[in-house]
């Protein structure tokens, strides 16, 4: 009879994310993920497999927390525009985010199109992004926020590309009030004013 795991599956794998995010994936060695893990190389291989198959996970973990903070905002009180608004900021500088970038974003400039299973993840996420901005779009419209005819997936897709570069911007340590005024200049031009 096989023992039972020794510790918080969770935690293990959010303490893997964080290895990822701060040194990459090829910057990462199975050392380094089981000494932040609690893990030896063992029990990690006997948990997750391989390193790749950790960091797909990972990658899903992750995503999992932004999609559940995305929720929480863009379903939050205030203007259509205020709630986008308060999301696109958060997307730049969340502050878990903060320290170490995004890792969809990472993933998308480390690894490119060279890793099938990361860039599916990445797709997902960043069409996912794209289409809660055009969601929100389509909802100014509707309650009569945004008075002129627009390009909803159109403007959904430059206000989240602008985001990513946005985030590589903040990474870099570029004010924070220079990259918001970015944000409320794109708005500005949805919403005609």
């Amino acid at each position: 009879m096989p023992r039972p795991r020794q510790f918080d599956d969770h935690d293990a794998v959010r303490k893997a994310t964080e290895v990822f995010r701060r040194q990459g994936y090829h910057g990462t060695s199975t050392r380094d993920l089981g000494a932040a893990m609690g893990l030896n190389p063992s029990s990690l291989y006997r948990a997750y497999g391989d390193k790749h198959a950790l960091f797909l996970r990972a990658l899903d973990d992750y995503q999992a927390g932004q999609d559940q903070s995305t929720a929480e905002i863009t379903t939050g009180s205030g203007s259509v525009r205020s709630v986008l608004r308060r999301w696109l900021v958060h997307m730049i500088n969340d502050e878990q985010d903060h320290a170490w970038g995004c890792l969809m974003v990472n993933t998308a400039a480390e690894l490119g199109t060279g890793d099938t299973s990361a860039g599916k993840r990445v797709h997902a996420a960043f069409d996912g992004n794209t289409a809660a901005i055009a969601d929100l779009l389509r909802k100014a419209v509707a309650e009569g926020e945004i008075t002129r005819e627009i390009d909803v997936q159109g403007w959904s897709e430059l206000l989240f590309t602008t985001v990513v570069g946005l985030r590589v911007r903040d990474r870099a340590g570029q004010p924070l009030d220079r990259l918001i005024e970015a944000v409320d200049t794109a708005l500005d031009a949805i919403w005609g004013r």
